[in-house]
């Protein structure tokens, strides 16, 4: 039937509909909506998990699959850094159902993170890749990476890119059917499924290789990768990926600067192992050949090691000859302009509108609302309180919302590098011989993720650290999913218990341990100031939902009036606390109450007395 669904989507629908029984993830922006558009509905027969990180995830999923059912597994490319460890292991026992591992990169790096490309761990692991390019392609190729990965038998990645994962279509796909169940295949194969002496790991290895072979014929019978030689063509283009859904448009833009002579085109959509057949094709028909290619040029890599081999003097155009830049994404006017050096003609860019030019520019802040709001400006009164300028006190920051603390007004934080390395890199600055306060700060997913074994450690080697946690509840930065620390009500299933943050600490042996709201500017305050001047490891969790989660309950903790009296416009609430609930009307400080929730940290900033607030009625 024709919907509309994004790429997401789309990978879910084929999962299912391709007999997957297990599917699990960590959220991560852009490949989030997969698990996310499958949460909660009632599928029988199919598992659907958010794991408490990505490794977790494919060990789940793998184990799934030597059990001899399908599984996905899903994940952001900064994720299949956690996982690699295990993947690579994994690839080398192979299957006996079926697994793919759905990564999305993410190049212009419109959600954050490296802009790497996720191919280069595939080659590593000598794992087969198959590249989406549209809304369709991440349904059918989805589907066919089900069906290499079980006549291989071995895991198949599945990787698409933030313009095509949340990229919406109308598109006729077949509606939801979970299989039946299969009954679980146990197979005890020490040979295949442990790494236990050298000759084990070899012979994997050997077998792996043979299966990518193998992955390279079946897809060459296949004919996945859309090769057009043209009569009396002498140049050449290779579309990579989603460079291909770019081929028309470009071939249009490249035609209106002039008429084109016959060019030859091949899309891949299997970047590894490379089309070595359709490449070779290509090669033997054309003098000079343009490639576009997001991220790294490992087609155009594969196309020179082929030209060399066959003895062929190709001229490439791509990036290692500087056309194209390894930064950044591409669309149609980089085919264009492909088409245009590869032809001979005059290589005049193309352009878009910019259709941002009337957008105001503003700093990426918290919501309204947030807690996290709060924790900021306790850090930054607690500095000032103990006698310290701000930049003589490193406070680590790390992967989600809490990062949000880097912008003004609060200008927070100092550093970002990945889940859970707040507080290990704290330790850091602790032992390079900071004298000064060094303090920590996580979100409560990402603590759960990678947080636990930095604590871990500080409590081991009591180091002289203040961790802040800060529990929303939520893993909010990738859509408000949930994580082991949502409330039970929440979960999947009211059985579900949540795992309590406050109860881990404790039992971790930390001895200076306190909970706060983060609402309360004062205690927070203080109780930082207090913890600075303690020996040892000191974590501070500061508990309060996510202000767009409590919202959409219609939860309003306070009304908040400004006495325009009393205020002065001094704006000090605006500049210290960043609320967008805050505006300006007749020279006086006013209220969004649309957006306001009644946190009355603004009441905190303001020290006239001018902000007042009121609490509702339960």
């Amino acid at each position: 039937m024709l919907r509309s669904i994004s790429g997401n989507e789309a990978v879910a629908l084929a999962a299912v509909n391709a007999g997957a029984t297990v599917i699990t993830g960590y959220p991560g922006t852009p490949s989030s909506e997969v698990i996310g558009s499958l949460w909660g509905r009632e599928l029988s027969g199919v598992e659907v998990q958010w794991s408490t990180n990505e490794k977790v995830a494919l060990e789940i999923a793998a184990a799934s699959s030597w059990a001899g059912q399908y599984a996905l597994c899903t994940m952001k490319m900064s994720g299949l850094n956690v996982a690699y460890d295990s993947l690579i292991s994994i690839v080398y026992s192979g299957c006996t159902g079926a697994l793919v591992l759905y990564v999305c990169d993410d190049p212009g790096v419109s959600a954050g993170m490296p802009e790497q490309d996720v191919r280069g761990f595939a080659r590593m692991s000598d794992m087969p890749v198959i590249d989406v390019s549209s809304v369709e392609d991440s349904y059918t190729l989805t589907q066919y990476a089900f069906s290499l990965s079980a006549r291989i038998q071995s895991p198949v990645m599945v990787r698409s890119v933030t313009g095509v994962a949340l990229s919406h279509a109308a598109v006729d796909l077949p509606d939801m059917r979970p299989a039946l169940p299969r009954p679980p295949v146990l197979v005890k194969d020490i040979e295949k499924f442990t790494k236990a002496g050298a000759k084990i790991c070899v012979d994997q290895h050997a077998a792996l290789l043979i299966s990518l072979d193998t992955a390279q014929a079946l897809i060459h019978e296949d004919g996945v990768n859309p090769l057009s030689l043209a009569a009396g063509a002498v140049a050449g283009l290779v579309a990579v990926g989603i460079m291909g859904a770019y081929l028309d448009e470009g071939l249009a833009l490249a035609k209106a600067r002039g008429t084109l002579p016959p060019l030859s085109t091949l899309w891949v959509k299997t970047t590894v192992p490379p089309p070595v057949e359709e490449l070779r094709a290509l090669i033997s028909a054309c003098d000079i050949i343009a490639v576009v290619e997001e991220n790294e040029p490992y087609v155009e890599h594969a196309l020179l090691r082929e030209a060399f081999h066959m003895g062929r003097a190709v001229k490439l155009i791509g990036k290692d000859d500087g056309t194209f830049s390894r930064i950044g994404s591409m669309d149609a006017a980089s085919v264009a302009k492909a088409a245009l050096l590869a032809c001979g003609m005059p290589p005049a860019e193309a352009h878009y509108a910019d259709t941002t030019a009337h957008c105001a520019v503003r700093p990426i802040g918290v919501c309204a609302g947030c807690p996290h709001r709060g924790v900021f400006m306790s850090i930054n009164d607690a500095i000032k309180n103990l006698g310290y300028k701000k930049d003589d006190v490193v406070v680590t920051g790390d992967i989600g919302c809490t990062i949000l603390g880097m912008s003004p007004p609060f200008h927070t934080l100092w550093t970002e590098v990945s889940m859970g390395a707040s507080i290990p890199m704290a330790q850091g600055f602790y032992y390079a011989g900071v004298k000064t306060p060094v303090i920590a700060t996580i979100g409560d997913s990402t603590f759960i993720h990678g947080g636990i074994p930095g604590l871990i450690n500080a409590v081991w080697n009591n180091t002289d650290i203040t961790a802040i946690i800060m529990d929303n509840g939520w893993t909010c930065m990738t859509g408000m999913q949930v994580n082991p620390g949502t409330a039970s009500a929440f979960q999947r299933s009211p059985q579900n218990h949540r795992v309590d943050i406050a109860n881990i600490i404790p039992a971790l042996g930390v001895e200076h341990f306190a909970v706060v709201d983060p609402y309360d500017i004062a205690l927070t305050t203080k109780t930082l100031q207090d913890m600075a001047k303690l020996p040892g490891v000191k974590v501070l969790l500061a508990r309060r939902e996510c202000a767009i989660q409590a919202n959409r309950r219609k939860i309003k903790y306070a009304d908040i009036k400004v006495d325009a009296g009393k205020c002065t416009f001094c704006k000090l609430c605006v500049m210290k606390t960043g609320c967008p609930a805050l505006t300006v009307a007749n020279n006086k400080v006013a209220v969004d109450t649309k957006q306001c929730n009644g946190c009355g940290v603004c009441a905190s900033a303001c020290r006239f007395g001018a902000i007042k607030k009121q609490e509702v009625q339960a």
